[in-house]
Formats: structure tokens, sequence, C-alpha cells
């Protein structure tokens, strides 16, 4: 089967796997485990923020975030189909007592004059925002970027509020923009990165932003169940992941575009909207998704849906070129 449901379908590299078996370890609940502090320096690096740690989850990620950035009853900008928003099960109510003002994000981005009118809202009997979230690349979107501009032009407008980046796939708006990432999330205050998507890491995501605030999202990290103790077993393919696997994105993003030319080809009323999505993901409308999905499996094709007739096929390392050829042909066919 040729699975396009999602990037997190992949299995560790060979090379994960040795990094694993020979890993040094020690009890992280003490900070004491080498190969988990040289993941979270690493990734502190190179995202240009001072300091990081590393959680089992992207979800578990933004709900030390929202923990430490903000306070119960307290209202934060995002947009309307952000993963923290829609996809996290409603953990940001049910962990922190947390209310979304959310504002339409449907070409990715939030728009500056959305988000000055949501400000301004604290003047009329309405809670004042304390925060925004942002999520680069957007998912819903298509896996759409922000640029450095467009995020310091947001921080400028939000003042001393804390920006939040959910970068779950940040390293494909790097390899697709050809910025660094510490440049393109330099305005963020906190920023989150998946290992286990397109860098195939086995688990884990990361959590970075200042020196001040770690402490805190240490503690937060353990009330929600997350500290760990011998980690490095799965900090090692995190740390190959970041070093070895962030420029093979291109590929995937190649791929993903030959597949979008075969969904423009086929329903050319959504050619505008996936042939400008940019990355790894090619996400489209479809009347009759559920029947799309069944054609799809009986040719050996496994994909999936975001949202009610709302189709994601997503490439990943273990889509190649014969596998990209097989489902644009599937597509191009499709009743």
């Amino acid at each position: 089967m040729i699975d396009l449901r999602s990037d997190t379908v992949t299995s560790p590299t060979d090379e994960m796997r040795e990094a694993m078996s020979s890993a040094l370890v020690g009890d992280d609940g003490y900070g004491e485990d080498p190969t988990v502090r040289e993941l979270e320096e690493r990734f502190a690096r190179r995202v240009g923020k001072e300091s990081a740690i590393f959680v089992p989850s992207g979800t578990m990620a933004n709900q030390i975030a929202i923990r430490v950035l903000t306070k119960p009853g307290d209202v934060v900008v995002a947009g309307a189909r952000q993963h923290v928003v829609i996809y996290e099960e409603g953990a940001a109510a049910r962990n922190s007592s947390l209310q979304f003002r959310t504002l339409n994000d449907h070409r990715g981005t939030l728009s500056l004059e959305d988000i000055q009118r949501s400000l301004e809202t604290a003047n009329h009997h309405q809670p004042e925002i304390s925060a925004v979230f942002v999520e680069n690349t957007h998912m819903p979107s298509g896996g759409r970027v922000w640029q450095p501009g467009e995020l310091a032009t947001l921080k400028e407008a939000i003042g001393d509020r804390p920006l939040h980046v959910d970068g779950a796939r940040l390293f494909n708006a790097e390899v697709a923009t050809g910025i660094p990432a510490a440049e393109i999330v330099a305005p963020a205050t906190t920023v989150m990165c998946c290992l286990s998507k397109g860098l195939c890491a086995p688990v884990g995501s990361l959590l970075a932003g200042p020196e001040s605030l770690t402490g805190q999202m240490r503690v937060e990290r353990k009330r929600l169940g997350g500290s760990m103790r011998q980690a490095g077993v799965v900090a090692a393919p995190g740390i190959i992941g970041l070093t070895s696997m962030v420029e093979r994105l291109a590929e995937d993003h190649q791929r993903a575009h030959r597949i979008a030319e075969a969904v423009a080809q086929r329903w050319p009323e959504v050619a505008e909207e996936v042939l400008t999505q940019p990355t790894n993901l090619v996400v489209f409308k479809h009347l009759q998704a559920d029947g799309l999905l069944e054609y799809l499996s009986a040719q050996g094709i496994i994909a999936g849906t975001i949202s009610p007739g709302i189709v994601r096929l997503v490439t990943h390392r273990e889509i190649d070129d014969d596998a990209t050829d097989r489902v644009a042909a599937v597509i191009k066919g499709a009743p």
C-alpha cells in the first residue's frame, strides 16, 4: 500500500536505529540524559532560541506553550483551522481553561487587520488578547508558509504579547523558502517542531524559547505526564533528523507538486488551490471525498480527510518516484 495519510507514518532510518541502540542515556527527570541535552541544545541553536525541551508530541508542546504564556481565562488569537484549535481534542480548554478567538486562515496566514481588530475589542468590554498563536507551515491550507517579514509585522502589531509558532513542519518551511528556520521564527517567543513527521524520527517534538521560561516548561511537561527517564534512546534519532533529514524534504515537495498536477488535471476547479501549495501537502475539496478514498484504497493507495469534503495527500521519505507516478496515474483515472 502507498500510504499518503500523513508524514507521521515514516519509519526510522537504519542510521536512526543504530543510534538508538548505542545512545548514551541518563535519567532525564533529573536532567541527566546527555543525548536528550544534546538534542535540546542543537534544536535551540537551530531555531535561534536560548533553550529547548524534548517532549513526546507536538500537541504536548503546544499545550505547554499555552500554560507558560497564558493563565486560565485568557484569550488567545489563532487561525480557525490551526492544529491547536481543532485537532487537539479541545486540550486548551480542558488543560488550561483557555479561550480562542479564531480568525480566517484560509490562505494559511492571519490578516493584520483582523488581528488589530481583535486587539481593540478590549476597549469594548471584551476580554483582552493575551497571546497570538500561528502555524507554519499551515497544514489545512496545503502547507503554506509565513514569511519572516509577515511574522515580524505581526509581532510589532501585538506589542509585548507573546507569539507562539506551531512549527510542526517548520523545516518544510525552511526548505520551501530557502530561509533558515531561525530567521523565520525570530519574532516568536516560543516555537515547536515535530521530529516524527518529515524528519522521520519515531517519536518526539521540541519546544524552544527564552531561558526564563525553560524551568516552567519542564514543570508543565511533568504536570502533563511528559517527563521521561532514559529518553536518549528516542532522542538519538531526533538528532539525526535535525542533522541529516532536512535537505531531503525538497524531494517530498517535488513529489507533492507532481501529485498536485495530477489533481489539477483531473479536477480543474481546484487547480489554482493545489498548484500553489508549496510543501509536502496536497489539500483540496472534493464533493465525494469518501468515495474518492474508497477508489484510491481499491488501487492500493491510502489517503485521508481533514474535515468533511477536504482530502489530504501527504508525501514523505517512503513515497519514492515510482509511488508518485502510480498515485498520479490513479488520480488521473479517478471517476
